[in-house]
């Protein structure tokens, strides 16, 4: 590998072309899920690499919250923004590894609600009711009813609640509009019964536009709002299963793409109009992970059936970009692995390095210029599930287990755990971090962890 300080200047050219994409280095907000780009990374603070709750150990604050949910906490100035999914009594969540799709019938009403939190004391500023009512569908056992995580530019709070629509705030938590999107089941449709798993991806802002991936059953698209108004400014229908994957901005060259994941429509869409760019199909048929962008590449991965792929794909790419076999490379599909991705985490990319945890906890790490596999081991004993996706301060790596177990690694080509910290609860939603902060979203609170 290359010499870590050769890395960092590589990483300052880097941002200095493509700033819209990569990881930035003194990043002040972390305005989506999984901060600036998507990317999963802040190396503008070194994190802590160990806590304890029960002591206090490098824990700023810690905050209950009302409900059950997966989105994770946005950051924008001195607020936190979360949003919850509330219900009489407490919410059943079935974790672990199993295979069964069931769905939980939940006939209560719900409050779909917007927090904002102080960001230094975890105080909460205000508690909007955004949307109140019975589901209108079902949810996974492992889902909630509010898995998107909601996104920001400083003016805009934008969330999407699923089949009870897209909703837009003020940072005072004035609701501004509400949009009705339809029905948001990304389920199978081809199971027989047909099951209803709910909705999970979430909207990106950029420039007045939110952008929304709807890969439903009754219905799938693409589509851009403006923020002003919730006014439809183009929608290009697709072919797909449900997905569960949340659009990625690329800009560079002239460019400004949508990158989404998919089975039959993996793509990249002009953020004007709506136009495709290039697409390939294939892979695992129940796409989950976000696209991320590094290096002048594109990496996607899938998982379920046949197929997992970890791939990357060239940004210059048009056209239809579909081999004849999974396993081959062309002009625009730099490298591809067909068994070595990932199926609900998001992958990171730190330094010339990429990153891919499947839910059993087996984590695989790329050379993300040429594929090649530095190593491929396992986190935990393979007893428990890996649904929150990583980030990192560019020094180490925090991977969540569901149960809570926060495994710390150190960046760089060989294995090694450096701390295993205990959240005490379940914790499904990927963390954010903010000025040198860790915050997690578990079961019942909001956990602020940084050095005192």
């Amino acid at each position: 590998m290359r010499n870590i300080n050769m890395i960092k200047v590589t990483r300052l050219l880097l941002t200095a072309a493509w700033p819209a994409i990569a990881i930035p280095l003194f990043a002040a907000q972390w305005p989506q899920f999984r901060g600036l780009g998507s990317c999963g990374v802040d190396e503008s603070r070194a994190l802590p690499v160990s806590w304890n709750i029960e002591s206090g150990e490098n824990i700023r604050w810690k905050t209950a919250l009302s409900g059950m949910a997966h989105a994770s906490p946005i950051v924008w100035g001195d607020r936190i923004y979360i949003a919850t999914a509330v219900k009489p009594g407490k919410a059943e969540l079935k974790v672990g590894l199993y295979g069964a799709g069931d769905s939980a019938d939940e006939k209560e009403p719900h409050q779909w609600r917007l927090i904002a939190l102080d960001r230094a004391t975890g105080k909460i500023v205000w508690d909007q009711l955004a949307h109140e009512g019975v589901p209108k569908l079902q949810r996974h056992t492992k889902a909630s009813q509010c898995n998107s995580t909601p996104t920001t530019d400083g003016t805009n709070i934008v969330a999407i609640f699923g089949s009870e629509g897209l909703f837009c705030f003020d940072v005072s938590g004035r609701l501004r509009w509400h949009k009705d999107l339809g029905p948001m089941d990304a389920g199978k449709l081809y199971s027989p019964p047909p099951l209803q798993w709910g909705f999970a991806s979430s909207p990106i802002l950029h420039d007045g536009l939110i952008v929304v991936q709807c890969d439903v059953v009754s219905e799938q698209f693409i589509a851009a709002f403006r923020a002003e108004d919730g006014g439809e400014v183009w929608r290009t229908p697709r072919k797909e299963v449900g997905t569960w994957s949340t659009p990625v901005l690329e800009t560079g060259e002239g460019r400004r793409q949508i990158l989404v994941n998919g089975f039959r429509h993996i793509g990249a869409y002009d953020l004007a109009t709506g136009k495709e760019r290039w697409w390939l199909s294939g892979g695992g048929d129940n796409p989950i992970p976000t696209p991320i962008v590094a290096h002048g590449l594109a990496f996607f991965t899938s998982a379920h059936g046949n197929y997992r792929p970890m791939r990357a794909i060239r940004l210059s790419a048009t056209g239809d970009i579909t081999p004849t076999d999974i396993s081959e490379t062309n002009t625009a599909i730099a490298w591809v692995h067909p068994r070595q991705g990932s199926y609900l985490q998001t992958p990171i990319v730190v330094f010339d390095l990429l990153y891919s945890c499947h839910e059993t906890g087996v984590l695989t790490c790329f050379d993300a210029h040429s594929g090649r596999i530095h190593f491929s081991e396992r986190l935990a004993g393979g007893s428990q599930g890996f649904s929150a996706s990583p980030v990192s301060d560019g020094q180490h790596l925090y991977f969540t287990s569901e149960l809570g177990d926060v495994y710390v690694l150190p960046v760089g080509p060989e294995f090694s755990i450096t701390a295993t910290n205990s959240m005490g609860e379940v914790c499904m939603a990927s963390p954010a971090i903010s000025d040198g902060m860790l915050l997690f979203r578990t079961r019942e609170h909001l956990v602020a962890i940084g050095k005192r």
